[in-house]
This record gives C-alpha cells, sequence and structure tokens, in this order.
C-alpha cells in the first residue's frame, strides 16, 4: 500500500510492527515476515540512519522503536495509522497483532 512512498516492502512492515507494537528486533521482524534476516536488517539500518528509528541493546538482542525525537513522527504515525485501517483483517492478524505473550508466566501456573 505505502511501498512506492518507503520504497520497498520491508520498510512499510517494519513501520507498521512498529506502530502496533512499539518495539521489535530483527529476528522476530524475519521469522514474523518469513523472510530472510538480511533484508530485514539492512531495512532497519536505512531507518535508523534517516533517523525514523532509534535502537539500543538489551542484553545482546538490539531493539528498535520510533524516534521519539524525529521531527515528523506524529505525521508519521497518523499517516501509518490511516493506512493500517485499510489492510485486510486477515492480514493484520497474520502479521501485525499482538500474539506473543511478552510477559513471563508464574512459575507452576497450569496453561
Amino acid at each position: 500500500m505505502l511501498e512506492p512512498l518507503f520504497g520497498g516492502k520491508n520498510i512499510e512492515k517494519i513501520l507498521f510492527f512498529l506502530l502496533i507494537n512499539q518495539r521489535c528486533y530483527g529476528r522476530q521482524l524475519s521469522q514474523t515476515f518469513q523472510k530472510a534476516l538480511s533484508p530485514i536488517q539492512k531495512a532497519l539500518d536505512r531507518l535508523e540512519v534517516g533517523g525514523i528509528i532509534v535502537s539500543f541493546l538489551e542484553g545482546k538482542t538490539r531493539i528498535y522503536q520510533f524516534n521519539p525525537r524525529y521531527p515528523f513522527l506524529q505525521e508519521l504515525k497518523t499517516l501509518l495509522e490511516k493506512a493500517y485501517t485499510f489492510l485486510p483483517q486477515e492480514f493484520k492478524n497474520q502479521y501485525y497483532e499482538p500474539k506473543i505473550r511478552k510477559r513471563p508466566r508464574r512459575k507452576g501456573k497450569p496453561l
């Protein structure tokens, strides 16, 4: 949908994923989108060089999120939110809606 504007499918997917989940890492994106890790990392690097996202280390994992100091962040998020509403629901459920448990489970708690 926004691929011509952003210059690639991977960048579009990353921005939508960050819009919904706030944070991500390269391997998570490659597994979610079933793509090779290298193109995802190159897209993340392009976004980071452009100042749209920032990264930091959490242990050995490089975590990415939107750059709060990016001057057009609010406008970019508004554009992404508007475009996200036009995505098919099955596409949203498959790729963007959080389905991974992010908090640890209490020890001994039944599934």
